[in-house]
């Protein structure tokens, strides 16, 4: 698929700061997000987006926190699928009313995806990804008891409950989502990564509690569909070496072997944009074509070549 594309957006770029949380503020920034999007899709690309949920997870399982006394709490799978169906229906609505502007009609559809983990992943065995609300120690170590959580302090701040962070291995709507976008649906998939389920003996699937990768789970779905170009939004113009030091190094194009040396020289944070080098270059192995990282302002700029960070398999 020559002209497809795939665009993973960050749950944080979703909200600006902390004084701009609210629902309307959050669509006020997907607004923004679909002016880029749809500038890609009037050069002819058809776009796949997929998107984080960290923050709105997080509102939604604090809310569930204050209310558990009035109403049954909500599970972490159920938050996950929770907030695919919002943000999706915030990016459709929004790709939608730009392209009506701009005189364009295309379907737009959102898949609530689930996504594949092995129960045997060793995150499950060790798990890391903090979630939630935070909690004085004498709550956490009463849900630890009541509940079977793993709870840690986290940097003086309190104590909050971790999950496993597993890897995907397979996307469970994959050929719904192919034979829409065969149709020349853009579609709206695997938000959060995905909601992580386990698979059992006969098939059946079950929701786990864990949070995946969003950018390797989309790093999955734009490999095993075909796409030419994946594109991860984020918050900065481009990759730097030495990030934030005064000899920093904006990173304009380089190979998947140049990241991979560059790894494992430490230059990338866990948790920001290693699992993006790691998510790009699993999308190039497995037979795509270009990785572009950059910020949603300056995304029409990069594909064409004019700005952003670039990487391909040579």
């Amino acid at each position: 698929m020559n002209n497809l594309a795939l665009i993973a957006v960050g749950g944080n770029s979703l909200i600006k700061d902390k004084h701009r949380q609210s629902l309307e503020d959050q669509y006020e920034a997907v607004e923004a997000t679909a002016l880029f999007t749809v500038d890609l899709m009037v050069e002819g690309w058809n776009v796949i987006m997929t998107h984080g949920n960290g923050p709105q997870v997080g509102f939604i399982l604090l809310r569930s926190d204050l209310a558990k006394q009035l109403v049954h709490e909500i599970p972490l799978d159920v938050a996950g699928a929770d907030t695919q169906g919002a943000i999706g229906y915030y990016i459709q609505q929004c790709i939608q009313n730009e392209l009506l502007k701009r005189g364009m009609k295309r379907p737009v559809a959102t898949v609530v995806t689930q996504t594949v983990v092995d129960s045997n992943d060793p995150s499950f065995q060790h798990p890391t990804k903090p979630i939630g609300p935070f909690y004085s120690e004498e709550e956490a170590a009463h849900y630890r008891d009541e509940k079977g959580w793993v709870v840690t302090e986290d940097a003086g701040r309190g104590w909050r409950r971790v999950v496993a962070s597993p890897l995907p291995t397979r996307i469970v709507e994959f050929d719904v989502i192919k034979t829409l976008v065969e149709q020349g649906i853009s579609v709206v998939a695997a938000g959060g990564g995905g909601i992580p389920v386990i698979e059992k003996a006969g098939g059946a699937l079950q929701g786990v509690a864990a949070v995946i990768d969003k950018d390797r789970a989309s790093a999955l779905l734009a490999g095993e569909i075909g796409a030419s170009l994946f594109i991860i939004s984020t918050a900065v113009e481009k990759v730097c070496l030495n990030f934030g030091k005064p000899d920093e190094k904006p990173l304009n194009h380089i190979t998947m072997e140049e990241a991979k040396a560059y790894m494992a020289q430490g230059h990338f944070k866990p948790g920001s944009m290693l699992p993006k080098m790691e998510a790009a270059i699993s999308f190039l192995e497995r037979g795509g074509e270009k990785v572009i990282i950059t910020s949603p302002e300056h995304l029409i700029d990069a594909v064409h070549g004019q700005t952003g960070t670039h990487i391909t398999r040579t």
